[in-house]
């Protein structure tokens, strides 16, 4: 099958690169808080010409930031016990029925 306007063909979309996402997160809310912190003592000049929206963005940032860090430390816990279950058993169950005793036997 070939793309309806540049003409070359269509391949499979790549798996989606994984990489230290909290950390990532992480350092980029530091940095947003760091600069709303530095720009602070010149609300002044900011104001003066027009740009407090420069330190509010910043602000903004980490906060958003802060939740980001949330979602994405959650997404890390979801994604390794998903892996951690797939490797109990082949077929992806940890071999009980769910009773307290191991492969739903009673003692």
């Amino acid at each position: 099958m070939t793309g309806s306007w540049t003409g070359t063909p269509r391949r499979a979309a790549p798996e989606p690169l994984e990489g230290p996402v909290v950390g990532t997160i992480t350092g980029g809310t530091i940095i947003w808080f760091a600069l709303f912190l530095l720009q602070l003592p010149f609300y002044g000049w900011f104001s003066d010409h027009g740009h407090t929206w420069w330190i509010w963005t910043c602000l903004a940032g980490g906060g958003l930031g802060l939740i980001g860090i949330w979602y994405v430390r959650g997404r890390d816990a979801a994604i390794k016990r998903a892996a951690a279950a797939a490797t109990n058993t082949p077929d992806g169950t940890d071999g009980t029925d769910g009773s307290d005793h191991p492969h739903g036997t009673t003692p």
